[in-house]
């Protein structure tokens, strides 16, 4: 329908809606069930359970584990053995390690739709006559949108009032420059682009206020037609998933080789070929950690939830990556690292002692609430932030706000201008009269014939002139708004004199000077940062002075750093301003061209930078940085649009919280991949070395498989929801990208080859002092059991570089939780005669468990071992 070419009365008929009072609850709950809700559906959807199944089995290596059960059944059938006991019991950990990675998939998508959820775009609306917030997706159309600057556009609507309304529509329309909307009918063939009279879901809000009648939602809009066009999508990996599907690939090509020649070897002993084979195959599977990336997904989302229960949305998962390596956090000023409220910190007066003098105090709070446009809604003070201020100051200051408005109520007025910088109001008192006038301390000495000084009125003579403008000057330099008030007194009734009558020969009382103060908890949050290697710079609009003084009061400002002006940045080169930066902890009264250029300067001296915003205008420099940081309270949805993450508090705090937690993340996910390589790794030691020095297979292939499932999933997943250790924000930032600094190769590899040999050891002793008439049951459950429980103890060894005796045991439930379900696992399909036949094991004996135990814990201290050696090459 041509909306673009009716009138506004039309559309609204045609809508069956009322442009002051919006639709019913009821009906937009009618519209909704029938239209469904405001959202653009790209691709397939979510995938079905069956088809998620059968993609587990999308992997070279599980497909050749099934082509070698199903082998082994072709030969057992042909030989006339009919023994498929072993086909059965691969296929089964294939089907059980498939639902384990649904389980997964499922578990990450969770996690990421909870997470959508809590940043999705919210809408103002008219519903029965009242202004209401909701979920985008659950406007309809005929509901009356109330757009703002700043406002995300969710659905496609008709203008029915337009207060200077300026859009940005690029993603729908290609028009990179801001859209002046009009109100007036265009003709029926209007292309979208020339569709000034409508507004197109996907776009933004840049200036003015707009009343509009939603006229599509969801696929029916514009942006909606666009998505039914795109071909089937498939989701992007994170660059940290790539990253470790490329490893995954690397170790499988490893392990492949390493099975080959493991392979060739039994061949050359003249091993019985198919037995090899299958243990080759069952090694190789058990080798590859496939699980890796879903496990890291989980990690992330998991990591994710726990940080937006403190205050903190991520909307993008690289975003986690990039948090643990923030080197430089540039921060708003207002609201972010100050309470976002005007506080009076001092009065001051001509003479001395007002400190004491709680009457002369308490008379200058009363003259500033009389001249003041506030209202007391039930406990709160609503108004301008000045005016707020200053009722706040004088109601903490012993004046009842309600008692002096009763006893001395206004009578006229002469409104604040930007012009005279003054504001007048006339009230009764004691059967006279009083004149009250607040403003800027410069224009109000002027008008002033008197002053209080002490307890009396005197002449407001050049000395005392000279001591207000002196005390005036101390107040500004030290960042405080400062306004005066003065007042005179009347005999008779001055309602019809004009304001230069009213404003003339006045009384000067006094002054306030106001700040909006810094968070307590933020100079906290400031010390923190620098103690981890983090530099916090404020960048806002403010005046230099302010800014400075409130640096320098968190201690972001310290005595040799520098402030630097936009009227500075404009005359410096780019070059230049990467120089200055080094030595710059706050940039004022910048423009948003300037905020990208400070990011960038950063970025090209090798920086990982933050930035936090709140504005349309902040959009820019949140997409520049590696970090974009908007605010959830009072940030505008552009802001949250361009931004990778949201501060639901607006606080500072909150980013250097959010930072600790980066860093967890990162540090689980790399024990994760530590504890997976280490233990596969393991695996491969046992079978290769056994082979090279001609013994005989210490595992059996459904042994190996069954170890990769105990060990592989619930350990690692537990590692991955590890508390950070108490001194990450101790710890510079980590410089570079690699999963594997810092020794992790060399560490990988000897505790693979500690493990390897610990089983190894196991079936040694296990077939000299135990195994009877020479055959290797009982040695290879020993190894069985000891490659499995030595893997579970070892996964305690990751939760921290230190040594693990100085954190708590109970630290972590989810690992001990799956620590003993693994050790249940592995105990009972040994003990437990059945499943012990099954697995070719023997249930063991008091001596032999005792061996199983003392080698199975042998990686504490062994790891403990190589963590010392490690801190002290470290130290020297």
């Amino acid at each position: 329908m041509e909306w673009w070419s009716m009138t506004p009365t039309e559309v609204l008929k045609k809508l069956r809606t009322e442009e002051r009072t919006g639709l019913s609850e009821n009906e937009a709950k009618k519209r909704l069930e029938t239209d469904g809700r405001n959202r653009t559906e790209q691709g397939e959807g979510k995938k079905g359970f069956r088809r998620r199944f059968l993609a587990q089995f999308n992997d070279f290596m599980i497909l050749l584990l099934i082509g070698a059960a199903v082998a082994s059944v072709a030969i057992s059938y042909w030989n006339g053995e009919k023994d498929f006991l072993d086909a059965a019991i691969i296929l089964a950990i294939v089907v059980l390690n498939a639902f384990l990675g649904v389980l997964q998939e499922s578990r990450a998508e969770k996690a990421l739709e909870a997470l959508k959820a809590l940043s999705a775009p919210k809408a103002s609306v008219l519903r029965g006559g009242e202004e209401k917030e909701i979920p985008a997706e659950e406007v309809v159309q005929g509901d009356i949108l109330l757009l703002a600057a700043g406002d995300y556009i969710c659905a496609d609507g008709r203008i029915l009032e337009n207060q200077g309304l300026k859009t940005e529509e690029s993603a729908i329309t290609g028009e990179a420059l801001a859209i002046e909307k009009e109100e007036g009918v265009l003709a029926e063939k209007t292309l979208p682009s020339d569709r000034k009279n409508m507004v197109l879901a996907g776009s933004y809000v840049l200036a003015g206020r707009g009343t509009v009648a939603v006229t599509a939602t969801g696929m029916a809009t514009e942006i909606g037609k666009i998505a039914a066009l795109l071909a089937e999508q498939e989701e992007r990996e994170t660059p940290l998933q790539k990253k470790l599907g490329e490893t995954g690939r690397l170790l499988g090509m490893g392990a492949l080789i390493i099975c080959g020649i493991i392979f060739g070897m039994g061949l050359l002993r003249r091993q019985p070929p198919f037995p090899m084979f299958m243990t080759s195959v069952s090694l190789a599977v058990a080798a590859i950690p496939e699980g890796l990336p879903a496990i890291v997904t989980i990690v992330l989302a998991i990591g994710m939830q726990r940080m937006a229960r403190k205050n903190t949305i991520i909307r993008r998962l690289p975003a986690v990556e990039t948090l643990g390596s923030a080197e430089v956090i540039c921060s708003d000023k207002t609201g972010t690292l100050t309470q976002n409220r005007m506080k009076v910190t001092r009065l001051a007066a001509i003479g001395k002692g007002l400190e004491q003098d709680e009457e002369k105090r308490r008379f200058i709070l009363t003259l500033f609430t009389l001249c003041n446009d506030v209202k007391r809604q039930g406990t709160k003070i609503i108004g301008e932030p000045t005016e707020k201020a200053l009722a706040e100051a004088a109601e903490e200051g012993g004046v009842s706000l309600k008692g002096l408005w009763k006893e001395m109520p206004r009578i006229g007025e002469v409104p604040f201008s930007s012009e005279r910088k003054l504001m007048t109001t006339v009230h009764p008192s004691g059967g006279k009269w009083i004149s009250v006038t607040k403003g800027a301390p410069d224009i109000l000495f002027e008008k002033c014939a008197y002053c209080l000084d002490g307890g009396r009125q005197a002449v407001f003579d050049g000395r005392r002139k000279s001591e207000a403008r002196l005390k005036n000057g101390e107040m500004a330099a030290n960042a405080l708004r400062v306004v005066a008030v003065a007042f005179r007194e009347w005999d008779e009734e001055p309602l019809f004199f004009t304001a230069e009558e009213l404003e003339r020969d006045l009384v000067f009382a006094g002054m306030a000077g106001m700040m909006d103060p810094p968070r307590p908890e933020a100079q906290a949050a400031v010390e923190i940062c620098q103690r981890a290697g983090i530099r916090p710079v404020m960048i806002t609009g403010d005046h230099a002075l302010t800014a400075q003084a409130i640096a320098a009061e968190l201690g972001i400002y310290r005595a040799g750093d520098t402030v630097l002006t936009g009227q500075e940045l404009e005359q410096m080169s780019d070059e230049a301003l990467e120089r200055a930066a080094e030595d710059c902890t706050v940039f004022a009264r910048v423009s948003p061209a300037h905020k990208v250029r400070i990011v960038k300067a950063f970025q090209k001296e090798g920086r990982v930078v933050a930035m936090t915003g709140d504005g349309v205008n902040d959009a820019p420099a949140l997409k520049a940085a590696d970090i974009g940081c908007a605010m959830g309270k009072n940030g505008t949805e552009v802001a949250k649009g361009a931004a990778d993450m949201i501060l639901m508090d607006d606080n500072f705090a909150t980013i250097v919280e959010a930072v600790r937690e980066g860093r967890g993340i990162y540090e689980n996910i790399r024990k994760a991949v530590h504890f997976l390589l280490s233990s596969n790794i393991g695996e491969i030691m046992t079978i290769f070395v056994a082979m090279c020095f001609g013994w005989a297979t210490p595992l059996l292939p459904i042994q190996l498989l069954w170890v990769n499932l105990v060990t592989d999933s619930l350990p690692a997943i537990a590692l991955g929801v590890d508390p950070a250790d108490a001194d990450s924000m101790e710890q510079p930032p980590r410089r570079g990208n690699s999963l594997f600094s810092d020794g992790m190769v060399s560490s990988i590899a000897l505790e693979g080859a500690m493990i390897g040999m610990l089983a190894l050891l196991a079936f040694g002793i296990g077939h000299i002092y135990f195994d009877e008439e020479g055959a290797y049951i009982t040695g290879r459950t020993m190894a069985f059991a000891v490659l499995s429980l030595s893997q579970l103890i070892h996964a305690f060894n990751m939760r921290s570089e230190h040594s693990l005796f100085r954190i708590s045991p109970l630290g972590n439930p989810m690992l001990l939780l799956a620590f003993f379900i693994g050790c249940l696992m592995q105990i009972g399909v040994i003990m437990v005669l059945p499943l012990a036949e099954i697995f070719k094991v023997c249930p063991l004996n008091g001596k032999e468990w005792l061996v199983v135990a003392a080698l199975a814990l042998a990686p504490l201290p062994i790891v403990e071992l190589e963590k010392l050696c490690d801190r002290r090459r470290r130290k020297k």
